[in-house]
């Protein structure tokens, strides 16, 4: 069966004045899923806009490959303060029960988790940066660029992460 989560994310900027960062939403993310193709549940799935399969972490005994999933959708508005991303991804789920946890797979996994990049640009080094935002973060959590510590963005809120079909 083919199924779609949405995604979204919300970070805070501070008025971003003369030391723009030029922070932005990276095109990639993981999400927990449950593998029918490894017969596991809750695996980091790893996704790349563009890419037409994502990438399942799997386990110890077996090594990772791809897994038939996508980012469907990216979507990023910025406003003065505040930059929102909504993304969809969507993948292909078969019913199965994964014996080594004892457990049957659901459309989306038992304690759904996800993580989020973004990048930036520091004008006073000139180099680039990145950070991530994941669903299990205590908030309110700020980032700040590393090579100048300049505040680029918090998020107060958990990325959320809904089935839609």
């Amino acid at each position: 069966m083919l199924r779609s989560v949405e995604i979204t994310a919300e970070l805070t900027c501070p008025i971003r004045g003369e030391s723009l960062h030029n922070l932005h939403w990276q095109r990639k993310l993981e999400l927990s899923l449950d593998c029918f193709i490894c017969g596991r549940t809750g695996r980091t799935t790893s996704f790349l806009h563009g890419q037409e399969h994502a990438i399942c972490s799997s386990d110890r005994e077996r090594p990772e490959h791809p897994s038939a999933a996508r980012i469907a959708g990216f979507d990023v508005t910025d406003e003065r303060e505040r930059t929102t991303l909504r993304t969809t991804v969507d993948y292909w789920w078969a019913p199965f029960h994964d014996a080594k946890r004892d457990q049957s797979a659901t459309a989306l996994t038992g304690a759904p988790w996800v993580r989020l990049h973004a990048g930036y640009y520091c004008p006073k080094s000139q180099q680039p940066g990145t950070f991530t935002i994941q669903t299990n973060m205590v908030r309110p959590v700020t980032s700040t660029c590393t090579h100048c510590d300049h505040p680029l963005a918090t998020s107060a809120h958990t990325p959320g992460i809904r089935l839609l079909t």
